[in-house]
C-alpha cells in the first residue's frame, strides 16, 4: 500500500514547493494538494510541487468538477502529464454545495455533472475527439493537441453510495476523505465494485484514503471534533455514525474511537494496517499541524512507526 502526505490547505502557497521537496526527502510515495474554496488553486499548487520533487507522484485532490469547463480541467492535467509524466494523478469531485452556490455553479444534476465532466476529460487525456451535449457538458469537436503520452488515471472525489458508484463506471479511481473508518472504505469498495459490473470493467481501480495522523493522539481532537460538527455521510461512520453524531463534546471521544477514526498515538501502525486490509491502495497522511516545518516533523515521525 502507498503511503502519502497531504499539504493541508492552511499552508501559505510560497511554502509549497519546500514542503513538497520535504515530503520527498521523507521518502512518501505521495503528496497530495488541495483545492478548497477560497485557498491556493489545486493545479497551481499541484505544478509547484511536481517541479521541485523529482520521484514523488502529485495528486490533484480534488477538482470540483464544475469549477472549469472540462476541455479546461484536460489542458491544465495533460501538459502537466507530459512535463512530468507518470507522476500527476488527478482527482475531480462534486465540491462543496455551499461554495458551488457561492460562485455560482452549482449544476443542476451533480451526478451527471460528475459523470461528464469525469468521462470527457478521460477521453480527452486519451487524445480522442470528444462530442458531448450532456446534462452538463457540452463540447462540440474537441481534440487536444498534446495529449499526453502516459496518460495519468483519473480518480473521483466521493462519499455517497450513488457517487461512489458513478466513480467506479467512469473514473480509474476514488479518493475518499478524512473520517472513513475500516467499515466504510469496505462498503464504498462494494459500491464502487457495484458501477464497475455495470459497466463491465475489469481494470484496476485504485482507492486512495485521506486520514488525520499525528504521533500525539491528543493533536489530532480537534480536527476529528471539527469533522464531526460538520457530519459524516452515507455510512462514513460505520457503527459509530449515531455515538457521533449525539456527541455534544466532539473534543471527549474515546481513544478506542480515534483508533477507527484517525491514524495516531500508539494504535497508529494498526490503524494504518485496517485500512489496508478494508480496500485501501493509498493512504493519504493529512498532519495535525498547520505550520510546514512542524507538520513535516510529524510526517517524519509517523513514517518511521508506518514502514
Amino acid at each position: 500500500m502507498a503511503l502519502g502526505a497531504m499539504l493541508r490547505r492552511e499552508v501559505l502557497p510560497e511554502h509549497t514547493a519546500a514542503y513538497a521537496r520535504g515530503v520527498e526527502d521523507l521518502g512518501f510515495d505521495e503528496l497530495w494538494v488541495v483545492e478548497d474554496c477560497f485557498y491556493a488553486g489545486g493545479i497551481a499548487a499541484g505544478a509547484v510541487a511536481l517541479a521541485a520533487t523529482e520521484r514523488i507522484s502529485v495528486g490533484l485532490g480534488v477538482l470540483p468538477a464544475v469549477m472549469r469547463n472540462p476541455a479546461t480541467t484536460a489542458l491544465e492535467i495533460a501538459a502537466l502529464a507530459r512535463m512530468f509524466p507518470g507522476r500527476v494523478r488527478p482527482g475531480i469531485g462534486h465540491g462543496v454545495t455551499s461554495w458551488m452556490h457561492q460562485i455560482g455553479a452549482f449544476p443542476s444534476s451533480q451526478l451527471a455533472a460528475l459523470q461528464e465532466t469525469t468521462s470527457a476529460v478521460r477521453a480527452l487525456l486519451r487524445g480522442e475527439r470528444v462530442t458531448v451535449d450532456g446534462r452538463h457538458v457540452h463540447l462540440d469537436d474537441v481534440v487536444l493537441e498534446f495529449p499526453p503520452p502516459v496518460v495519468p488515471p483519473v480518480a473521483t472525489g466521493v462519499r455517497g453510495p450513488r457517487s461512489l458508484r458513478v466513480s467506479g463506471r467512469v473514473a480509474d479511481g476514488t479518493v475518499l476523505t478524512e473520517l472513513s473508518v475500516p467499515a466504510y472504505v469496505r462498503w464504498a469498495r462494494e459500491r464502487i465494485d457495484e458501477g464497475r459490473a455495470e459497466a463491465g470493467r475489469t481494470d484496476a481501480h485504485h482507492v486512495t484514503v485521506y486520514a488525520y495522523a499525528a504521533p500525539d493522539r491528543d493533536a489530532v481532537r480537534p480536527l476529528v471534533a471539527d469533522g464531526v460538527r460538520s457530519g459524516g455521510s452515507s455510512g462514513q461512520w460505520g457503527a459509530l455514525t449515531d455515538e457521533l453524531s449525539a456527541l455534544e463534546d466532539a473534543a471527549e471521544l474515546p481513544d478506542a474511537w480515534l483508533d477507527e477514526l484517525t491514524i495516531s498515538g500508539d494504535s497508529a501502525r494498526r490503524s494504518f494496517d485496517a485500512l489496508r486490509d478494508a480496500g485501501a491502495d493509498s493512504v493519504v497522511l493529512i498532519p495535525a499541524a498547520e505550520d510546514p516545518v512542524a507538520a513535516l516533523d510529524q510526517l517524519a515521525a509517523l513514517r518511521s512507526t508506518l514502514t
